[in-house]
């Protein structure tokens, strides 16, 4: 596949990032980490009605600038943790806050529980593009990491032929 890529991702406890990064390395993408200007600390023990609260109320919360314009890219794989059975909220805020539109895109997501209706809600944001694929993995860090880093490459290179 032709043109320039991006790994789009935003991670709370770094599963994401783990993903994101293997995702960067296998195929010589760029990558670009989602920061929101207020995180949640990753070890409260609040971190899941916090995020979750912010997921089922759809929020936007404000995310720090970054030098990379995504829409220069040609093929974009996006990745989020699954918050309230749907995609972060740093990931909605960028959605909302970058036009994506006749872009490729593959979506990744992690969870511990289940995907819900993540990349369902996500399409609905990123109308106007071609979906390559998607692709979930459950708690890379706790569970078969090694055999999760291997999914990602094995997945990343088949949306990339």
């Amino acid at each position: 596949m032709q043109g320039k890529i991006l790994v789009v991702y935003y991670s709370l406890e770094g599963n994401t990032r783990l993903i994101a990064e293997t995702i960067s390395k296998e195929i010589s993408g760029d990558i670009l980490e989602i920061k929101p200007k207020r995180s949640i600390d990753p070890h409260s023990k609040i971190r899941y009605f916090i995020g979750g609260k912010q997921a089922m109320t759809k929020e936007k919360p404000e995310i720090l600038p970054y030098d990379i314009n995504p829409e220069d890219y040609d093929v974009l794989f996006i990745g989020t943790p699954v918050w309230a059975w749907t995609f972060s909220p740093a990931i909605r805020s960028f959605l909302a806050n970058t036009n994506l539109k006749g872009k490729k895109i593959a979506l990744f997501s992690c969870n511990g529980g289940g995907n819900g209706k993540t990349f369902e809600n996500m399409k609905e944001q990123l109308e106007g593009n071609e979906f390559l694929g998607e692709i979930e993995f459950k708690d890379p860090l706790k569970n078969d990491t090694e055999q999760n880093i291997e999914r990602a490459k094995k997945w990343s290179n088949s949306i990339c032929k």
